[in-house]
């Protein structure tokens, strides 16, 4: 009895003990951990968030910056942190969908191992030839594959990167064939198409919006559900003929699996804010993205749908990565 009541009172103590620190968070400095090396798009975006999300919670919010494996060691630290809002995870469509989907072993599982907290930015890819090349629109594009099957060459940003992925999406979806052209990043593949040494890319706005105003590349197709309006005279995959060919570069705040509710909907609440920022939506729209608020819910339910698809085209391709 004595045992048993002494047990009582402890879940009874740590639980008012969980509910203080929930009610108080936070108490300490949180870290973001982001996958990505200092200076580029990931982690500005990252760090102009933190500034805001320190602002609202009088907390200081530090950015931890873990490149490699893709994003996977980001990855892996942030799913094994304690689950108690102080190590946050800044994913995206590669962490969050893409490596586990191409990985054999990547080390974390993105549904079973994180609590999303928010979405933050959504963005596309747009296909691309150098100015020379005998089509003007994705639909001359196909019919000229096809008129070459297994000629054109594809620049994508390494073995199991999104752009592969989504490369091989349009070659299933547009029932065209062509041969891979891993490249070390997105920068190198734009670079090999701009003098001729491949056909064609799929890549980030953020790097190919300049290079397509200045006449240095022809865009052909945006992969978004509808056109942009930075390139409005491009149309979407879908009108040019390819159904189902709908590709988001999604970004977004996870916290490690566990985390309490009260917390990400805190921290749901704080990012959300400060996605309204002008500075915020400035810089989000700078690279070629949109900003996506939503609830953890929406946000979970996204990715659910996202992991599922790009592992549906990985196997299709037979794509997989040791």
């Amino acid at each position: 009895m004595l045992a048993a009541a002494l047990a009582t009172i402890a879940a009874i103590s740590t639980a008012a003990g969980l509910a203080r620190a929930e009610s108080l968070y936070p108490e300490r400095v949180i870290k973001m951990i982001v996958p990505a090396p200092a200076g580029g798009q990931t982690d500005v975006m990252a760090r102009l968030m933190a500034q805001k999300m320190q602002q609202t919670l009088g907390q200081s919010v530090i950015i931890e910056n873990r490149a490699g494996a893709g994003g996977a060691l980001a990855a892996r630290a942030a799913a094994s942190a304690d689950p108690d809002g102080y190590t946050l995870f800044y994913g995206n469509t590669s962490t969050l969908a893409v490596i586990p989907a191409v990985f054999r072993n990547p080390g974390y599982d993105p549904v079973k191992n994180f609590a999303p907290v928010a979405s933050v930015s959504e963005s596309y890819t747009v296909l691309v030839v150098h100015p020379s090349f005998p089509a003007r629109t994705i639909g001359e594009f196909v019919s000229y594959a096809k008129a070459h099957p297994g000629k054109l060459n594809y620049a994508h940003a390494g073995a199991g990167n999104v752009t592969h992925l989504v490369g091989e999406m349009f070659r299933t979806l547009a029932a065209i064939d062509f041969v891979n052209v891993p490249h070390k990043g997105g920068n190198e593949s734009v670079q090999d198409v701009m003098g001729g040494q491949v056909d064609f890319a799929l890549e980030s706005p953020v790097i190919l919006l300049s290079l397509i105003r200045e006449g240095r590349l022809r865009a052909l197709g945006v992969t978004s559900a509808q056109r942009k309006p930075e390139l409005p005279d491009v149309p979407t995959m879908v009108e040019s003929g390819i159904a189902g060919f709908v590709a988001t570069l999604l970004a977004g705040v996870v916290a490690p699996a566990g985390t309490p509710a009260t917390i990400v909907g805190k921290l749901n609440g704080v990012i959300n804010e400060s996605l309204v920022a002008p500075d915020m939506q400035d810089l989000v729209v700078r690279f070629g993205s949109q900003v996506r608020i939503g609830s953890p819910q929406e946000f979970a339910a996204f990715l659910a749908g996202e992991t599922g698809k790009w592992a549906n085209i990985a196997r299709a391709a037979g794509v997989s990565v040791e």
